[in-house]
């Protein structure tokens, strides 16, 4: 379950003084229902699920492109008899988002079926149909194929299925070799298209499936158990069943440089969370885990969240109310509180939920080659027209985010900011079509659509690509 944490007025006093390196700020305009999950659309927009769970909230970034001082605006609510709470989730290369399942629905306990899907253009919320034979899929792990289709695994089997958003319809894949059912469990997509998941049920296990051939094979042990064993007694009854929960364990988030850091629970008998580092097979060298650092005595990250900071650091909410950020070594705490991490702005800030929603703002920054490189583009656009664009690293080199299970709110894929060279304001295009959502795609040419806003300043602008917070270069362009 998401954990609401607030921001401190210690933390708001340590602002006004300037006494940390990194910051937080607090939004000056709060969603009017709260925040339960947010994700960024292609329009650089956030759509935030209010705590009623059917009801739905977008905030807008100001003229100058300030998310903190934003506004919010309400948008469609769900299909009649569906409220959700911990789902799996994706925006789709099209712009629209899609949710499946929720261990909650209306408040109860039913590991749902249910989904649906949002067209922010016609602000319009339509319900799917579930994986044939599929009567359960509740807070399952999922993660969008390099080919632009969202896969998710059923959680209390080792089934998966892959919907298509064209057609809106499903197609059950084969799950070969899985070591034990999906439950909670995370997914990392990673640079060769396959997804790598540190197994809770039989934890220090790890596998990695590909969606090609269906299969699972082993990736090794963890070597430190990141998982920490139930705390229920018995089962969980449910419609239809009766659910043994295996345990919770953290988010997993690949870096820049191919690791993936996987954030622990506190195991049996453990003081405190481990953390282990996957390094995947590089030419003859074979892939393996090394033990990562532990949190401090007391605290972890088991069913937390984490997002990838511009900077290549992990930004990770440990349970104390305490965020960590690690750099590939060590796993220090910040200076402040800064409450839970959901998604990377285009700004590079973190957005970041707790008794108030804020943004936080990391030291540090990053590598060049890290950036997207625009290589063709329209030098002339006009207001509300569709234009092409194409060049490389448009996705990242990371989803960017991940919780321990569901609430998938990854940001792999590109944005187009446009600013007016006269006045500095800032108007983001909404993106579609990508021609890939796979990550890391090195110097592979990849491309995507945009839509120039009919409400655009006209004027010489700049035009630049942004993944993951990471902006490319900017190039000029006229604006009809």
């Amino acid at each position: 379950m998401l954990r609401k944490i607030g921001l401190t007025i210690a933390v708001l006093l340590a602002l006004c003084l300037g006494a940390v390196s990194q910051t937080v700020q607090v939004l000056a305009h709060q969603p009017p229902d709260g925040a339960g999950i947010a994700f960024l659309l292609t329009d650089g927009t956030v759509l935030a699920q209010g705590n009623l769970g059917s009801d739905w909230w977008k905030l807008t970034p100001d003229s100058n492109g300030s998310y903190v001082n934003g506004t919010w605006l309400q948008m469609a609510s769900l299909p009649t008899g569906y409220a959700p709470d911990a789902f799996a989730s994706a925006v789709l290369p099209d712009g629209r988002l899609v949710i499946s399942g929720g261990e909650y629905n209306n408040g109860n306990f039913l590991l749902t079926n249910l989904g649906a899907i949002y067209d922010p253009k016609a602000n319009t919320w339509t319900a799917i149909p579930a994986p044939a034979g599929w009567n359960t899929i509740g807070d399952s792990p999922s993660v969008v194929r390099a080919n632009g289709n969202f896969i998710v695994g059923q959680k209390l089997t080792e089934s998966v299925a892959e919907f298509e958003p064209t057609t809106l319809t499903w197609t059950v894949l084969k799950s070969t070799g899985k070591n034990h059912f999906n439950s909670e469990e995370g997914w990392t997509l990673m640079p060769d298209r396959t997804i790598l998941t540190a197994d809770v049920k039989t934890a220090p296990n790890s596998e990695v499936y590909s969606p090609v051939t269906g299969t699972w094979s082993s990736a090794g042990s963890t070597i430190v158990d990141l998982h920490s064993p139930t705390t229920v007694t018995g089962c969980l009854p449910y419609p239809g069943g009766c659910y043994y929960p295996p345990g919770e364990i953290g988010p997993q988030i690949l870096r820049p440089d191919g690791t993936v850091f996987v954030a622990g629970s506190t195991p049996k008998g453990g003081k405190s969370g481990h953390t282990a580092v996957y390094h995947p097979a590089s030419g003859t060298t074979p892939a393996k885990w090394v033990v990562g650092p532990d949190f401090p005595t007391g605290d972890d990250a088991g069913d937390s969240s984490a997002v990838l900071l511009p900077s290549g650091n992990v930004l990770v909410y440990g349970n104390s109310g305490t965020d960590y950020e690690f750099d590939g070594t060590n796993l220090k705490a910040t200076s402040i509180t800064a409450g839970t991490p959901i998604l990377i702005l285009p700004t590079g800030q973190a957005f970041v939920e707790g008794s108030s929603v804020g943004v936080y703002n990391a030291t540090g920054t990053y590598q060049a080659a890290w950036a997207p490189v625009i290589t063709k583009f329209p030098a002339t656009v006009t207001r509300g027209s569709t234009y092409s664009i194409s060049g490389k690293q448009f996705n990242g080199l990371s989803q960017a985010a991940a919780f321990g299970d569901e609430f998938e709110t990854a940001t792999n894929y590109p944005l187009v900011r446009i600013t007016n060279s006269t006045t500095g304001h800032v108007f983001y295009a909404k993106t579609h079509d990508h021609s890939t959502m796979a990550v890391a795609t090195g110097s592979q040419i990849v491309s995507t659509r945009f839509d120039v806003p009919a409400d655009v300043e006209t004027g010489t602008c700049t035009l630049q690509v942004v993944a993951n917070g990471i902006p490319s270069k900017a190039v000029t362009v006229t604006v009809n």
